[in-house]
């Protein structure tokens, strides 16, 4: 019987011989390499850095009434097995099992649910602040890391505890790598120093620089004397840190630095957990720790392994899966339609926000090094940065989940569209993105661009339409642009690059021709609109199909020739209902065209729970099925099944 079997929550944990807590780490490592290896985009390498960590602060602290919160919920999967969920654990990513990130409602030892980076100073700081106003007393732990220290989030959180003397403990897991491998000042900053040090957790020192303290705060008392003292006092703590702290930058923001530590050594773990619990004020705990940790490909290749295939656990060798007919992504579509692009067009850069193997933007930077920047996870900088480019004549593209990308709304409407910058977005996992659930899906961005004046938004159907925006994209000069793709395979390979032309430029496409409603559909709805129609002709009803491929600006032309010469319009797009596309032209089409009958289709003002994409589409009734079933509502017809009509 393994030893994890026998472990239900931190109290079994915190009930173990100590001698027994490196075997509890090799079986949640095993445990996490066997349910990753059946599981398609599991987060993986992440997961196994933390091992020694969370069952060390577990063992330490006394969960769930220490308040535990946790940053990029990808590194929480221990966390998830070691409080109550293991035998649930093959449910992970699953439509209506477990969240791959950490969720309130899941669990009472998921202090702040976190999908996005960045988050858990903040929080901590807000839990502590809330502890002492209430009187009561635990302690507040904070684990930050997997890049999230490249945001610029965590540095007006620890400004804001170190100021406010707040007690609160932040755990900095240092594996050098977000997704991809870290980037910025910090990160070289902090991989100076990584010989271990215990001196400022001593017990020795510590008493030293208490009593030192009590006597500096007599100093005053003893006039002239009294002030040098004070003076060497401060002068001697400062070159004590020199001498031993890695982490100077922390010091002087108000925390005392503790580290670096092992974070793979769970005894020197646990002794460093005891000493900085006794302590008190803002603390920093430095831990380094490898990420795919005890997992050898994933340690040799961090990037690959961040998210895993399925693979066979004892080699790691990839588990051949039949894909939708050996198509592309649109993300590699796009990179490589990129990396052409910039070649005929020199002032082309590509930025992106520690995604570039995600969106597709490494093969740019394989291509052209010289002109791709990651600047880590920070979205707002990514924006704002594109924008001093493009005031200087050059082209950036900046590729960005559509989830994250919303982190830098400020910066869309102050630094790019007021000042009409040519800026291009590439909102990546645009609409449903699948198994990493409601933090990941891109539901809103249509939402949010709509309403920012001179930005044009649009949406492919197929690859060769996704080229010709890029193409219509770095030839518009009015302003910013963007550009939705989903995470998902193209419908079909696209032609080469070079016999792409621009998409003309506010144009729709009408793709069939009726009488009985107007479908205006967006993107990925395009197709599936196409087939609803197609079905709809065989039991009489006659559909006009049109790809709305430019959501703003409206075609004006298309509108006058659809209206009101169609008694009903059907709008479909991947987005948010509220406020989205359709929303948008059924104003247009009201002002004009009242007598025209109208309905829109698209995702719910909710939150969409995590699963398959296309079983999230089907639920929805954003499928073929569902438009066609929603065309006949809309005109009185009765319900039927695409299965009865073929």
């Amino acid at each position: 019987m393994a030893l994890l079997d026998t472990v239900r929550t931190p109290e079994d944990v915190r009930a173990l011989p100590e001698s027994e807590l490196p075997q509890l780490c090799a079986d949640v490592r095993d445990r996490i390499i066997d349910v990753v290896s059946r599981h398609k985009g599991a987060h993986f390498g992440s997961n196994l850095g933390t091992v020694e960590l969370t069952v060390a602060l577990h063992r330490v602290f006394d969960t769930p009434r220490d308040q535990l919160i946790w940053d990029v919920g990808h590194q929480a999967y221990p966390h998830k097995i070691l409080t109550g969920r293991n035998d649930r654990l093959d449910s992970i990513r699953k439509r209506g099992g477990l969240s791959g990130f950490l969720r309130r409602d899941e669990s009472e030892f998921d202090v702040f649910g976190a999908g996005h980076a960045g988050t858990s100073i903040s929080a901590a700081v807000g839990v502590a602040a809330a502890r002492d106003i209430k009187g009561e007393d635990f302690e507040v732990i904070a684990v930050i890391g997997d890049g999230s220290m490249t945001c610029g989030l965590p540095y007006e959180a620890l400004n804001n505890a170190g100021h406010t003397d707040r007690d609160v403990i932040v755990v900095l897991n240092d594996n050098q790598m977000s997704i991809s491998p870290n980037v910025g000042a910090l990160h070289k900053y902090l991989g100076i120093h990584k010989k271990l040090t215990d001196v400022r957790t001593s017990p020795l020192y510590n008493k030293v620089r208490a009593e030192v303290k009590r006597l500096v705060h007599q100093a005053p008392k003893l006039g002239t004397i009294g002030e040098m003292l004070e003076h060497f006092a401060v002068r001697a703590d400062d070159a004590m840190k020199g001498m031993f702290v890695p982490g100077m930058l922390f010091e002087e923001l108000g925390f005392r630095y503790v580290g670096p530590v092992d974070g793979h050594d769970i005894e020197a773990l646990v002794s460093t957990f005891e000493q900085v619990r006794r302590m008190e004020g803002p603390r920093l705990v430095h831990v380094l720790t490898t990420k795919g940790k005890g997992f050898a490909p994933a340690e040799a290749d961090q990037v690959k392994w961040h998210a895993a295939a399925l693979f066979d656990r004892d080699t790691g060798a990839p588990l051949k899966k039949a894909s939708a007919g050996g198509l592309p992504r649109y993300q590699q579509v796009f990179g490589e339609a990129l990396t052409e692009l910039a070649t005929e067009d020199k002032r082309v850069v590509g930025i992106t926000a520690a995604m570039s193997t995600g969106t597709g933007m490494d093969i740019f930077q394989a291509g052209h090094p010289d002109r791709f920047f990651d600047v880590g996870i920070a979205e707002g900088h990514a924006v704002t940065f594109a924008a001093g480019l493009a005031t200087q004549g050059l082209r950036p593209v900046v590729a960005i989940y559509s989830t994250f990308l919303q982190r830098a709304y400020d910066n869309i409407v102050h630094d790019v569209a007021l000042q009409d910058l040519p800026v291009t977005f590439v909102m990546d996992r645009a609409g449903i993105a699948g198994d990493d659930g409601a933090t990941h899906h891109g539901g809103i961005d249509i939402g949010y661009m709509l309403s920012v004046p001179g930005l044009t938004i649009t949406a492919p159907r197929d690859a060769d339409e996704l080229i010709g925006l890029l193409r219509t994209s770095l030839e518009h000069d009015a302003g910013p642009f963007s550009i939705r793709i989903p995470r998902d395979a193209v419908p079909a390979l696209p032609k080469p690059v070079a016999e792409i032309q621009a998409v003309p430029y506010g144009t729709w496409q009408t793709l069939r021709e009726g009488r009985d409603v107007a479908i205006l559909a967006t993107g990925t709805m395009v197709n599936p609109a196409v087939a609803a129609a197609e079905a709809l002709q065989r039991e009489g009803i006659s559909a006009t199909v049109v790809n709305c491929r430019f959501i703003k600006p409206l075609d004006e032309a298309a509108l006058e020739r659809l209206f009101p010469h169609h008694p009903h319009v059907l709008t479909v797009e991947e987005g948010t209902v509220a406020n989205g596309f359709g929303a948008y032209v059924r104003k247009a089409i009201d002002d004009r065209w009242p007598q025209v009958a109208g309905a829109s289709m698209g995702l719910p003002d909710a939150f969409v729970e995590h699963g398959e994409r296309a079983e999230l589409l089907a639920d929805l009734g954003l499928n073929a099925d569902g438009i066609a079933a929603r065309a006949r509502a809309l005109l009185g017809r009765p319900l039927r099944s695409l299965a009865e009509t073929a």
